[in-house]
């Protein structure tokens, strides 16, 4: 009897070399991608892991990939929401605790903090509950507070750690911001 054949898929750089090869024709705005990753294991039935990269370019769409077990996730789910969640909550204090927001200015929205972002979300966990027979999105509620746990702590010291791409983040965000205020603003003049 013969040996089981098996096939082993490897690509080197993983998920980093992804989001390059998303924003391979588009002028980034920091050359690195961001990357962080986590394992939850406090049950040994039940582990996780997490894996994040984004990169930032000047573009105007938002190119955000999920997966969970290496199923594309094509309508995202709790690992989606909870990256979106912390996203927003981490680059708005940011923006406000070095004054790049006024206080009198409004938050700002997610769309406008992931305009130009391309990023990867990948999770990897025991006892993975999809949403309808295609497994298109994620249903496990805490994967939501663990991606969002991730993100909130890492990308708030990435962002310490490396003001120059905070800043260019926030500005990159500020003027999607100021865009989408402006066209509101052109809609209203031309109704009236």
């Amino acid at each position: 009897c013969d040996p089981p054949v098996q096939d082993s898929f490897h690509y080197e750089g993983g998920v980093v070399e992804y989001v390059r090869y998303i924003n391979k024709n588009k002028e980034v705005l920091h050359p690195d991608p961001i990357y962080f990753s986590a394992v939850k294991n406090d049950n040994p039935l039940e582990t996780a892991s997490v894996e994040v990269v984004l990169q930032y370019n000047d573009g105007y769409s938002e190119n955000v990939f999920t997966y969970a077990n290496n199923i594309n996730t094509i309508e995202g789910g709790s690992h989606l929401a909870g990256f979106r969640a912390a996203m927003t909550r981490v680059i708005n204090d940011y923006a406000r605790k070095f004054k790049i927001l006024k206080d009198s200015d409004q938050n700002l929205t997610g769309d406008d903090i992931r305009e130009g972002l391309s990023a990867i979300i990948s999770v990897k966990l025991t006892e993975p509950q999809f949403e309808g027979q295609t497994k298109a999105k994620l249903g496990n509620s805490d994967m939501r507070s663990f991606v969002d746990k991730l993100m909130s702590v890492k990308l708030s010291e990435y962002l310490e750690e490396h003001p120059a791409v905070g800043k260019l983040i926030v500005e990159k965000a500020l003027a999607a911001s100021r865009a989408r205020e402006a066209a509101r603003k052109a809609r209203e003049a031309t109704r009236r």
